[in-house]
Parts: C-alpha cells; sequence; structure tokens
C-alpha cells in the first residue's frame, strides 16, 4: 500500500474530510523563521516561504506521481479555474506573482483534494476515479482555489495568537514522517498529542471560511465554464462515498459535517446561473481519465484483471462508458504486459469511435421528422461528436503499448501518429519511445535520441521545474555519450524535486567528470554555475531555519 500522503497532508490544511496532524521533532525539520503569529500578520512572503519549504520535503514523497496525461487532464481544469478567479479579481496581482499555483497528482484513493500554503493544491487520483464529471472536478478545485485566495490558511493561522508559526511548520511537515510509517499506530500516537491538537485547532477552517470557499468556488467555476451544478453534484457524492467509507476512526478530528444547507445553497446558486451546453461537457474524455486514475491507483493484478474483464463485457452502455472501459482495460494490459488483450481492446476502441462519427453525420444530415401527432411524444437523443482530447488520448495509449513491447515498427507507426503535436504528453511519449528503442539496441535510434534531446532541452528551458523532463533528457543524452549533458540533467531533477544535496552531489561529479577529459565546455561551465548558486540556496536556507551550517547539511 502507498503512503497516503494526500490524507495526512489534508490535515494541514483541512480540505474535504478527515484531518490529521502529527508532530515531528523539530531537530528533523529545516524551517523558515516566519515569525510569530502574535504579529497579527502571516503576509504572502511568508506564506510562499512556508509552501516552498513544505514543497520541498513532500515532491520527492514516492506518494506525489507525475503521469503526463493525467497531469494535462488536471491541468486542462485547474488553468480555466485560475484564469477565471484572476477575471473576477479574486486573485491580488501580488498573489498571482508570488504564488505557485501549481496543483499535483497524489496516490491516494480518497475522494479529496487540499490546499497547501504558497498556492499549491494537491489531487487525490481517488477524486479523479470517483468523480462523476467534469464539473464535479472542477467544484472541488474551485473550492480548495478559494481557500487559497482568500487566504484561509493564513487568517487560520493568525487566529491563534498564541501558536507559533514555526510550530506549525513542524506539523505540516511531520506529517510525511508518519505518512512513511509502516506502523499504523505512529499517527495515532502523534495525533494524541497536546501540540498536535493545537495545530489541529488551529489550522480548522470556520464553517464561515467553508461558506465562502463554496460561494466563490461555485462563482469561479461558473466563469470558468463549468456547470454550476457540478457543485451540488459532488456534495451529493461526497455524502455518499463518506457514509459508505466512514469508520469513525477520528471523530474528534473531523471538519464540520456535510450539510444540508451546503446542498442547498449550491443548487440556489445553480439555478441562479446559466445552464452549459452539454456538446462542451467532455462526458467521454473524463470517462477515459477515470479509468486510467483507477489504473494508476491500483497495480495489484486483481484490480488490473478486474478491468480487463469489464472491458470485455459486452454491457449495455453509452458510447462514452464503453470507451472509458476499452481505454481502462487496455491500459490494465499494458501493465499485465498481456499486449494482444491490449492490441485487441484498442482496435476495439477505434471501431466504436468510427461508429459514433458515423451516427454524428447521419444525424447532421438527416431530414427534419415530421411534427408528432399531439398523443405522442418523440424523444430523439442528441449524439454529440467525440471531444478531440479522446482520439489524443488513446493515440498516446498506443504509444504506451507500444513502448512496452520494445517493437521498434509499432513504435515508429505509434510516434507518427501523433503528428506534430509539441504538447507534454506528446512530448514525454516520444523521448520514452526513443529510450526503448535505444534499450532494444535500435540501430537508427540514434536520430530519434537526438531529436528528443533537443526538444527536451527546449522544453526545460522554459519549464526549469519539470522534474520528469530532466530525467528524461538525462536517459536521452546518456546512450548519446553526453555524460556531462546527462549529469546536469539528472542534477537539476533533483533540484526541481527539492532535493538539494542530490543535485549538488551530481553537480560535484560533473565537475570530477570535467577534468578528466575532453568535455562540452558550455556544459562545464554551466555546471560550475548551477554548483555555486544551488551551494548559496543551500546556505540561504540553512540560515533562515536558525541551525549552524555544516558542511553537508541538507535544508
Amino acid at each position: 500500500m502507498r503512503p497516503k500522503l494526500a490524507t495526512l497532508a489534508a490535515a494541514a490544511c483541512l480540505a474535504l474530510n478527515v484531518f490529521i496532524a502529527p508532530a515531528a521533532p523539530a531537530a528533523q525539520l529545516n524551517l523558515p523563521a516566519l515569525g510569530e503569529a502574535e504579529s497579527d500578520s502571516f503576509s504572502i512572503d511568508d506564506e510562499k516561504k512556508m509552501g516552498d519549504q513544505i514543497m520541498r520535503q513532500i515532491l520527492p514523497d514516492p506518494a506525489v506521481i507525475d503521469d503526463p496525461v493525467l497531469y494535462q487532464y488536471l491541468m486542462s481544469i485547474f488553468g480555466p479555474l485560475h484564469e477565471a478567479a484572476l477575471k473576477l479579481g479574486n486573485i491580488s496581482p501580488e498573489q498571482e506573482e508570488k504564488l505557485a499555483w501549481q496543483p499535483f497528482l497524489v496516490d491516494d484513493t480518497e475522494f479529496n483534494a487540499f490546499a497547501l500554503p504558497g498556492g499549491f493544491m494537491g489531487v487525490n487520483l481517488g477524486l479523479i476515479a470517483q468523480a462523476g464529471s467534469r464539473d464535479e472536478m472542477a467544484s472541488v478545485l474551485g473550492h480548495e482555489l478559494s481557500h487559497i485566495t482568500q487566504r484561509h490558511i493564513a487568517r487560520s493561522m493568525v487566529a491563534d495568537k498564541h501558536q507559533s508559526m514555526i510550530s506549525m511548520a513542524a506539523m505540516l511537515i511531520g506529517l510525511l514522517a508518519s505518512a512513511k510509517s509502516k506502523n499504523g499506530d505512529v499517527p495515532m500516537a502523534v495525533i494524541q498529542g497536546s501540540q498536535a491538537a493545537a495545530a489541529t485547532a488551529q489550522l480548522t477552517f470556520s464553517r464561515q471560511m467553508e461558506t465562502e470557499a463554496d460561494t466563490f468556488g461555485q462563482e469561479v467555476m461558473t466563469q470558468a465554464g463549468f456547470a454550476p451544478s457540478g457543485m451540488a453534484d459532488m456534495f451529493g457524492r461526497l455524502e455518499v462515498v463518506s457514509r459508505l467509507n466512514d469508520s469513525n476512526q477520528y471523530p474528534w478530528l473531523r471538519d464540520h459535517p456535510l450539510t444540508i444547507e451546503r446542498i442547498a445553497a449550491a443548487r440556489l446558486r445553480a439555478r441562479q446561473g446559466a445552464p452549459q451546453d452539454p456538446a462542451k461537457s467532455h462526458i467521454t474524455e473524463h470517462s477515459l481519465m477515470k479509468a486510467r486514475a483507477r489504473a494508476l491507483m491500483d497495480t495489484s493484478d486483481v484490480a488490473l484483471r478486474r478491468m480487463q474483464g469489464q472491458a470485455r463485457l459486452d454491457a449495455p452502455a453509452t458510447d462514452a462508458e464503453r470507451l472509458g472501459s476499452l481505454y481502462g482495460g487496455a491500459l490494465a494490459s499494458i501493465e499485465l504486459r498481456d499486449f494482444p488483450a491490449a492490441t485487441a481492446m484498442l482496435a476495439s476502441a477505434d471501431a466504436l469511435m468510427a461508429q459514433h462519427a458515423a451516427r454524428v453525420a447521419q444525424q447532421q444530415n438527416a431530414a427534419p421528422l415530421p411534427p408528432a401527432p399531439p398523443a405522442m411524444v418523440v424523444v430523439t437523443p442528441t449524439v454529440y461528436p467525440l471531444e478531440p482530447e479522446v482520439a489524443h488520448d488513446f493515440a498516446l495509449l498506443r504509444v504506451e503499448a507500444a513502448v512496452g513491447k520494445r517493437d521498434t515498427p509499432e513504435i515508429v507507426s505509434a510516434i507518427s501518429a501523433l503528428g506534430n503535436d509539441r504538447s507534454r504528453p506528446a512530448t514525454m511519449a516520444r523521448a520514452n519511445a526513443a529510450i526503448a528503442r535505444a534499450a532494444a539496441r535500435d540501430p537508427s535510434d540514434g536520430p530519434a535520441l537526438q531529436q528528443c534531446v533537443e526538444s527536451l532541452q527546449t522544453w526545460v528551458a522554459e519549464r526549469p521545474r519539470d522534474v520528469l523532463a530532466w530525467t528524461l533528457l538525462s536517459q536521452c543524452a546518456e546512450p548519446l555519450g553526453e555524460k556531462l549533458r546527462a549529469i546536469r540533467a539528472e542534477a537539476e531533477a533533483h533540484a526541481a524535486q527539492g532535493d538539494l544535496m542530490g543535485a549538488i552531489d551530481r553537480l560535484r561529479a560533473g565537475q570530477k567528470l570535467t577534468r578528466t577529459g575532453r568535455v562540452d565546455f558550455v556544459e562545464a561551465s554551466i555546471i560550475d554555475s548551477r554548483l555555486r548558486d544551488l551551494e548559496a540556496t543551500r546556505r540561504q536556507l540553512i540560515k533562515e531555519s536558525g541551525r549552524r551550517v555544516g558542511p553537508d547539511d541538507q535544508p
């Protein structure tokens, strides 16, 4: 079982369900000096500093995952919400400039998302797997985004003038220590500490803040083009999930219960909003991403074979449901290395998409029906075109299947089908394909690797915090004999993930390599410069934590 980072991190900032706040020994933490709550202020700079420090501790955790396909889907929802909040004036210029506005995926089955200081937001795979639509997801993300824009975390922390902000940061980072513990009694034992209780009391959002997040969140999602009814639908689903999964393990740490008043208020606001065009609902794409989240959450043979079995069933279903089932079954088959099954399911999906397109064309070209007699009611269901993202997602899945098989002709064919797509999933898929061809000793892999090195280098130049891109750049450069570039990219991946000592160690290894023979002078200069920068950053962080600086201290 993977660590439930989301459930524990949710304790820090109190999203929707159960919140746990274990303590951690101060000697094990490296925290920014933020001052005391008695100052009655927790500035945006303070929030940014704390958020960055917490994320340096969280990002290396294996529960934080980076699946390019699923993350792009997440950003297709979060991005419009962020833009809508800006348009509505919910985000101040200072917040927009200084906060991260960065969601991340967490491998946790809980139906939940959570906000952290500094503009970070964790989104559980369980939320994607259980949400009924993009609109429901948008309601949760809009709610959590509003906790950030309305500065509920800062307001909650300042509300208790007797709690040190440093102690609060220790509580938040201490969540990770208990998350990694294999002893199920450790979190419970820590929770019972008085310090944890104080932190929980301080960070608990009030009913007023929850109502505010509901109201602002629904306004933001409506402005962003999502159906406002998604929030009421989400509350209803959450109520069912909570009732079915409620173990009452931590009843004294529960946030206020989901109330009929909140559901009623969401429904009232939804009726006052403009209805959404059904053609823009992205039902099928969400069905695919639900299946992907389920496959990533539980990779056991039993779960994956269950998804295969569901895909093989010829049960009555809408095209969206059937395509989602086939997508999940094909992905499960790839994970099980049952490539004949994956090929068959992808072929079935192709046939179904073609049939759906034919029905849409027939509907568009059909002559109008004569008026029905007054006593008859004729209802002809409208068939909407599939979203463009659906074909794109299946194309990327074919690349995954070809890479899994290490079949060079299939890899080349699947990559060619992506065309000139320069999205992040396509860029990462091409890199994985080139690495697979190199591992299979394809004699023509050199140009593909070189092309990926160039495209990834351009990518990270614009997005230097992309850990996966740096990692793939290192893996593509290594087979080409570009040792120094590979080492530097590996170091940058560590740095982007918050592992400064790991980055410094790799850069020092790169420096040693420059003394052994002919190397790229430009890369050598970059390594020297980056090493100085990261060592200075490390010293500054240690200084802010109030500890004595040692030669190998990790901030």
